[in-house]
């Protein structure tokens, strides 16, 4: 059966010669399509009665044209030689093209592709309406729909012994990418053919959505594996049994086992806390951050679990998936995100004295070990300081640095706050309890700040920790394995506090591995002047202030105070000085009181002086003040004299402005 009868061939056969000889067509010759196709060769110049058509891509452009389709080419390869199957030995041929024409493939008779029929049907021929005229590939191309060309309606007269049938192929973006064709003799042409093609495209064009959607499903698939892998949480999946069905790696190393030892095991097996784990799976209901005791080859570990149900397309419960996160993991970022980390190093403390240098470096051999350490001091000698500098150079340093300071804690709260609390320990405690220091430090440093003023009984329970290595929160009856370095820190005489029943005598010893004094500053003052040039610049940039001259018997006045305070009180009076300066300049009026006319040298101790060791002391500094007036009066004069008499070089000499060497010549009633 043939697409049309003998006299529509005549008809448009007579159509055709008409528009080749005056370009006229009469109205209901040939279908518009024709036409207008017929039209678009005109204006493309194509010749109707041209031979076979020689217009090939050169090797290159073909081979990567092959290359850029290998996918839609492999694609329809199949259903090519399938639409080939229904009209094989018919003289039928299928052929593949781009979407600009080009030809990449073909399946048929031998003959015809390589038959002297005026067709080229090689790979790379260009199958376009303005090189061979309108056709199955050209024409649908140009439409941008399906379309069959039959007999005389194609414009060049080598193609009047064929009907082409072809459809554009578009990707799952809806951009054309190709097109398909059927060609064969116009007589054995079905009334279907056509249709046959649109259906081979549209399975060419299903199969590459099916092929996108399984490249997303493989890309999704290997981003949740990698996931999976790397997730920094243990994950465990399991069955609706509760049966382990897959771990990742960090799940393998916090029970201990490899997967192919977990797999196929009962979840219970490992998780001591199995209820939530079962009513997920009984009843879809997810649970968060409990925390649970799972059980490992090597003991037990404290965790934080949290599951989901995993449920298929209809909502049916096909399974579990179970995060696990030790708890001392999570402890450790809550620790580096809240400020419990060190933040000093041995390079930060400042002083060159052979009392400091040797605290420096006891400190420094503590930071080899893990042995207890006792750093003892007045208030302000930096032995919070020392104590990070000691974890920060110790095994410890990516641990937690927890410090605690146990003066300031109202004593019926330090065992809460050291050893922490289970849920319901007493009125007022936080639903689900909280750990304590000890925990909040494993794996790093606590730091007890005034370990003096430590009540008794707490002392007794603070032992016990060092002895046993574990803790029991308040309230609970489960001991946990604690892994933290302790360094204690007192400005009291713990043996005279042993003495007066204060402080357990048995605890000292355990805390007093490493003893370590530190100086106060009236015992190192020959630090003073690189302390107050360090603080000093520090203060500058800090306030923003710009100071360009100094007194230079700050520094003498400076060395000749006790400082009770010690190093604090003397970054303090630095600071003090700057924000008071005036004119750039900072002189003996911006000293304190305190440091202009001290207090005794014993003043520090609270102790009382006889009346005349204070007159001797008070003339003591009397006496070298006047010296110093009496040097700096020396030295200008000498100045004065060496640059006859000009201020300004004498200003210049002495580093100064010549508005403070004014000062000073008339503070030491010099006249120039």
């Amino acid at each position: 059966m043939v697409t049309k009868s003998a006299s529509a061939d005549k008809q448009i056969l007579s159509a055709w010669k008409r528009f080749i000889r005056t370009v006229e067509i009469e109205p209901g010759d040939v279908r518009p399509e024709i036409a207008q196709s017929w039209l678009r060769c005109r204006q493309a110049g194509v010749d109707p009665f041209a031979p076979r058509s020689t217009l090939l891509l050169a090797r290159p452009q073909l081979e990567e044209l092959l290359e850029r389709r290998k996918n839609l080419i492999d694609i329809a390869r199949p259903f090519m030689e399938n639409l080939y199957g229904f009209v094989a030995s018919s003289s039928f041929v299928v052929i593949l093209c781009d979407e600009r024409g080009y030809l990449m493939e073909a399946v048929g008779d031998s003959s015809v592709i390589n038959g002297n029929h005026g067709l080229n049907l090689c790979p790379g021929a260009l199958w376009t309406e303005g090189e061979v005229g309108n056709n199955g590939v050209g024409t649908s191309l140009a439409l941008q729909r399906p379309f069959q060309v039959s007999g005389a309606e194609h414009f060049c007269r080598k193609h009047h012994p064929w009907t082409c049938s072809g459809a554009p192929i578009f990707d799952n973006d809806n951009q054309m990418i190709g097109a398909l064709e059927m060609s064969g003799p116009v007589e054995k042409t079905h009334l279907h053919t056509l249709g046959m093609v649109v259906a081979a495209v549209e399975a060419i064009q299903q199969q590459m959505r099916v092929q996108q959607k399984n490249r997303e499903l493989t890309l999704l698939n290997n981003r949740l594996n990698n996931i999976f892998l790397t997730v920094s949480d243990g994950v465990v999946v399991v069955d609706t049994g509760g049966t382990i069905k897959q771990v990742n790696p960090v799940a393998e190393k916090l029970l201990a086992k490899s997967a192919q030892h977990i797999s196929s095991s009962p979840i219970q097996d490992y998780l001591g806390r199995y209820a939530p784990v079962a009513d997920m799976l009984a009843t879809g209901k997810a649970f968060m951050d409990l925390e649970v005791i799972v059980n490992t080859v090597t003991g037990t570990t404290s965790c934080l679990a949290s599951g989901k149900p995993i449920k298929d397309d209809q909502g049916n419960i096909t399974g579990g998936v179970i995060f696990i996160n030790p708890i001392n993991k999570i402890k450790n970022l809550i620790n580096r995100f809240s400020g419990a980390h060190a933040t000093f190093n041995f390079e930060d403390i400042i002083g060159h004295s052979e009392l400091l240098l040797k605290a420096i470096q006891i400190s420094s051999l503590a930071a080899g070990n893990d042995s207890n350490v006792l750093l003892s001091g007045e208030s302000g000698t930096g032995k919070e300081m020392f104590a990070q500098a000691i974890h920060n150079k110790s095994a410890r340093r990516n641990g937690p640095f927890v410090a605690v300071n146990c003066g300031a804690i109202p004593r019926e709260l330090i065992g809460s706050e050291l050893f922490g609390y289970v849920e319901g320990a007493f009125t007022g405690a936080y639903k689900g309890g909280r750990p304590g220091k000890f925990e909040l430090a494993s794996g790093g440093t606590l730091f007890l700040d005034e370990i003096g003023d430590m009540p008794l009984e707490q002392q007794v329970s603070l032992l016990r920790v060092l002895q046993d290595k574990t803790i029991t929160r308040i309230g609970g009856d489960k001991a946990t394995l604690i892994d933290v370095r302790i360094i204690c820190a007192t400005n009291k005489n713990l043996q005279l506090e042993i003495a007066k029943g204060n402080f357990r005598r048995d605890l000292y010893y355990r805390l007093n591995v490493i003893s370590i004094k530190l100086p106060p500053l009236r015992e190192h003052l020959e630090d003073i002047p690189l302390l107050f040039e360090i603080f000093f610049e520090r203060t500058c940039r800090k306030l923003g202030v710009e100071i360009t001259e100094i007194d230079p018997e700050i520094i003498t006045l400076l060395r000749l105070y006790d400082w009770p305070g010690n190093v604090r009180e003397f970054q303090n009076v630095v600071e003090r000085m700057v924000n008071i300066a005036t004119e750039q300049r900072i002189g003996l009026e911006h000293l304190p009181e305190e440091i202009l006319s001290p207090r005794p040298a014993a003043a520090w101790q609270a102790e009382t002086v006889s009346a005349s060791k204070l007159t001797t002391i008070t003339d003591e500094r009397r006496n070298i003040k006047d010296l110093l007036i009496k040097k700096e009066h020396e030295e200008i004069i000498a100045l004065l004299s060496k640059n006859n008499g000009n201020v300004s070089r004498v200003a210049r000499e002495m580093g100064i402005s010549r508005n403070s060497l004014y000062r000073r010549l008339h503070k030491l009633n010099i006249m120039v």
